[in-house]
């Protein structure tokens, strides 16, 4: 692949990973979200806010470190990818959540931008994964939580942030 495509291909995947065009960003539909209400269950819906953000969070780092680390063990599914509690068990949970989020999102941009990442390539340690297709199923991943987020959001009346 020419290094024009490479390098479109690069920012494609970034900017999936960021949010905008087709969803909204993770620490954006997460902004402003009332703490009184981060561990409430709708009636409509089987999880809280911090279920989904604790299940984002896990499966991002998952992903991430899968790419970043040959020798990482992703945790016991599905248990190991869902918390405990339906609330954060502390007022700062949330927040080191949310930054957790944050930073395992840009190291995955980080490995993704780097000129070293051969994106189509499979990763060595997996069975056919390349890091585009890791980048890929992050997005999609992440989006797909996004989208249930917000409508926990709304039913909570917590939604626009």
């Amino acid at each position: 692949m020419n290094a024009e495509l490479v390098l479109a291909l690069r920012e494609h995947l970034v900017e999936l990973l960021d949010g905008g065009g087709a969803h909204i960003g993770v620490i954006d539909a997460l902004k402003n979200f009332p703490p009184d209400k981060r561990g409430l269950q709708p009636p409509e819906l089987p999880y809280s806010a911090w279920q989904l953000v604790e299940h984002i969070r896990i499966a991002q780092w998952d992903i991430v470190e899968f790419c970043l680390n040959p020798a990482h063990e992703s945790p016991p599914w599905p248990e190991g990818y869902w918390p405990d509690t339906e609330a954060p068990p502390k007022q700062e949970s949330w927040t080191k959540s949310l930054k957790q989020i944050d930073e395992d999102l840009a190291r995955m941009e980080r490995f993704v931008r780097d000129p070293k990442t051969e994106l189509l390539t499979p990763l060595p340690h997996g069975d056919g994964q390349t890091p585009a297709r890791e980048a890929m199923l992050l997005a999609d991943h992440n989006a797909y939580h996004l989208g249930q987020l917000i409508a926990v959001r709304r039913l909570l009346d917590a939604w626009p942030p």
